[in-house]
């Protein structure tokens, strides 16, 4: 304490010592034994409270991996994690922490990825998938192919934000530390004040004894941190306590699109057909042929037709014009996609299925590639990046949470940016921005009020910087600048974490304030009480010390309750998933017939008919009943509420009601008359419709279950 009185740090525990030092004047040698107790028991209630607070951040360092198995022509030599390097072959062996990010090139991971994730279920990763660093194998050993050296790794980066998370303190600790200059007078006044009124010296030595307040400097810290652990422990990364009460403050919300609201890469999104073929025979030849390009798009292609299990045909004779299509032999049939320009010809008249397309591609924001099949136009392949299934639940959850201001800030052009916001909820857009514009906009708000910026783009990394706080999204290779930029870090992609986060810090803020509130009130009452002679000084150390030990175990409750375990594991949900991406091809049969069957001759549109009804009794109808009579129960179950899936269950009523109305009209195989067409047509409208919305809500509700959800503390 006089070494920092040297430096002019003058703090509360000088209280501590000047009360020492009165008690052994007067011969209390017992209550100078009880301070000094006190003070060494504080500390060591400071570390171990520290301790177990930041035990999910120790916990991520410790289990940062230090060796790896990696091989050398046929043989494998263990070395050091720092001298594994980008395109290395690795050997994981069972139960070792995976020591750099890679993919599977030999063999199937099964994979404990709950220190990133918090997902208690093992994960499978088949070949070719990709494994971030830091998980641990929990199956048979595997050889990775390492894509980024074990400095840039996912794990090593976790590594280095927690480190730096362990340094700082909040600006409500600091004031907690200036409250010093006004107490320690204050009591030494009161010390003063009831020794001349009483006469007594022991009551002033009592006052003394009773304000040292050892819960205004520990527990407020304490609960930062706390806090800080408990975001970790959801898959949030708070880099300092300042952050943390930040982010307890935020009214307004910046966000990017690309890779934040969206999933960052192009997808397959619809497959329209112009011939006699149907929507899948059309992507077996599109993705046979895309096989031979690196083009984003054909990328997704092929995975479009390896997730419905269709078989892919090698292509021959391609040859690809960049930025314009392709050609090449696939089978016995001559193919080729790209633009219509490139297929056709620049002097081409459209028709008006090409012109219906074109004008409902648009419409649903995203891009077309045109195929045709030996010198005809077979079809078109519709792609977009689209929204992240939580999305549109994120921004809902963000409102409840108290955030009155979103925008949207990207780069996109105006309709595209508009198309996603209307999707995801958001009511205001800035679009056509560039890196500085994104700046200025962030600037000038958070001048006003709390902002809060999520990115995940190097092109965020100025806007994310320049915020009250920031949060970067995703630990995707290339987005290392917005992470770094950033003070707060998702380790996951679930976006539900982000309202996780902001509940976490109200919850911390209320909770050291409280600290504060409870810590100096009781100081003041045993005060009062000691100076007017109803307490000895050596009850007061006493009662000091149960105050001490009282606030800081309130402090603790900023941990949180135990996470609460997903209602669905990761297994129930790909099986979910797989199911439904079984049903993609029949609900694209079902979209191409609601739209081409008028235009269509009688015995045509009988045989679709047929075929589509045969469709709905062997795969749609099984599967919806099936889900009512089996997974609705058991989901039931697990969830709050009397009946909390009866508006899906009511809508499965819908889709058999639909499906039985087209299986009468399917009787006697007539051919329909015209009137029946139309009918036939406007029912597979419908049924088109309820089955995708119906499919979008359950994709978007067992996405909510696998994700562990966040248990509030009591608000009092």
């Amino acid at each position: 304490m006089i070494r920092a009185w040297r430096r002019s740090q003058w703090g509360v525990d000088g209280i501590a010592l000047i009360a020492m030092g009165t008690a052994i004047l007067y011969e209390q040698a017992l209550v100078a034994a009880v301070i000094a107790l006190m003070l060494s028991g504080g500390q060591a209630l400071e570390a171990y409270a520290n301790g177990r607070a930041q035990s999910e951040l120790e916990r991520l360092i410790k289990r940062a991996p230090q060796r790896a198995w990696r091989y050398c022509g046929a043989t494998l030599e263990e070395v050091a994690v720092q001298r594994v390097e980008k395109g290395d072959r690795l050997f994981v062996r069972s139960g070792e922490v995976v020591p750099a990010d890679g993919i599977v090139v030999e063999g199937a991971a099964v994979l404990d990825e709950s220190v990133l994730s918090g997902e208690a279920m093992p994960v499978y990763r088949a070949r070719g998938e990709t494994i971030r660093s830091g998980v641990v194998n929990a199956g048979a050993p595997f050889d990775l192919h390492v894509t980024a050296p074990s400095a840039e790794s996912t794990y090593a980066r976790i590594v280095r934000l927690s480190s730096e998370a362990r340094q700082s303190r909040a600006p409500m600790a600091r004031l907690a530390d200036r409250y010093a200059l006004a107490f320690v007078p204050l009591a030494l006044i009161a010390a003063g004040l009831a020794w001349y009124v009483s006469g007594n010296h022991l009551r002033a030595l009592a006052v003394l004894v009773v304000a040292t307040p050892c819960p205004l400097l520990l527990a407020v810290p304490i609960a930062m941190v706390a806090g800080m652990s408990r975001a970790a422990h959801h898959g949030v990364l708070v880099k300092s306590g300042r952050s943390l009460e930040t982010l307890a403050q935020v009214s307004q919300l910046f966000i990017d699109k690309t890779g934040t609201l969206t999933v960052g890469h192009v997808q397959v999104c619809d497959m329209e057909t112009a011939g006699a073929w149907s929507p899948s025979t059309l992507l077996q030849w599109a993705a046979s042929l895309a096989q031979g390009s690196s083009h984003v798009v054909a990328k997704a292609m092929v995975a479009q037709a390896r997730s419905q299990q269709i078989r892919l045909d090698s292509p021959k004779d391609v040859v690809e014009s960049a930025g314009a299509g392709m050609r090449g032999r696939v089978g016995n049939h001559d193919v080729a996609m790209g633009s219509l320009r490139y297929l056709v010809g620049e002097h081409s008249v459209e028709s008006l299925w090409v012109r219906r397309l074109l004008s409902r591609v648009r419409h649903i924001n995203a891009g077309c590639l045109f195929v045709m099949v030996d010198g005809e136009l077979a079809g078109a392949v519709a792609y977009k990046d689209p929204l992240r299934i939580d999305t549109p639940r994120c921004i809902r959850r963000l409102r409840a949470a108290g955030v009155t201001r979103i925008v949207m800030l990207t780069g996109d052009v105006e309709e595209r940016a508009h198309a996603i916001a209307e999707e995801a909820g958001i009511d205001e857009v800035r679009a056509d921005l560039t890196p500085e514009q994104k700046l200025a906009a962030v600037v000038e708000t958070s001048a006003k009020a709390p902002t809060l910026m999520i990115g995940d783009g190097i092109n965020d990394a100025p806007a994310l910087a320049a915020a009250s706080v920031s949060l970067a999204v995703g630990y995707e290779q290339g987005v290392s600048a917005a992470q770094e930029a950033a003070d707060v870090v998702l380790l996951d992609v679930h976006l539900d974490r982000i309202p996780d986060v902001l509940h976490i810090a109200r919850d911390t803020r209320r909770i050291a304030l409280q600290c504060v509130i409870a810590g100096m009130g009781l100081s003041f009452v045993a005060m009062l009480l000691a100076a007017m002679g109803w307490l000895v000084p050596l009850a007061g150390a006493l009662v000091q010390e149960g105050i001490d030990v009282a606030v800081i175990v309130y402090a603790l409750r900023a941990l949180g309750p135990r996470r609460a375990q997903p209602v669905l594991a990761t297994d129930m949900r790909d099986r979910l998933e797989r199911e439904h991406a079984e049903l993609a091809p029949i609900l694209d049969r079902i979209h191409q017939a609601a739209e081409t069957l008028g235009q269509a001759t009688p015995a045509r549109a009988r045989h679709e008919l047929a075929d589509i009804v045969d469709l709905l009794g062997h795969s749609v109808i099984p599967h919806e009943r099936n889900d009512d009579i089996q997974l609705y129960p058991d989901l039931a179950r697990r969830m709050p509420g009397n009946d909390p899936l009866a508006s899906l269950s009511q809508t499965h009523r819908e889709i058999f009601r639909l499906c039985r109305l087209l299986d009468g009209m399917n009787v006697d195989g007539d051919d329909p008359s015209e009137s029946a067409t139309g009918e036939i047509q406007r029912l597979l409208v419908r049924l088109d419709t309820v089955l995708r919305l119906h499919l979008a809500q359950e994709d978007e509700l067992f996405d909510s279950l696998s994700s562990p959800p966040l248990q509030h503390l009591a608000s009092s």
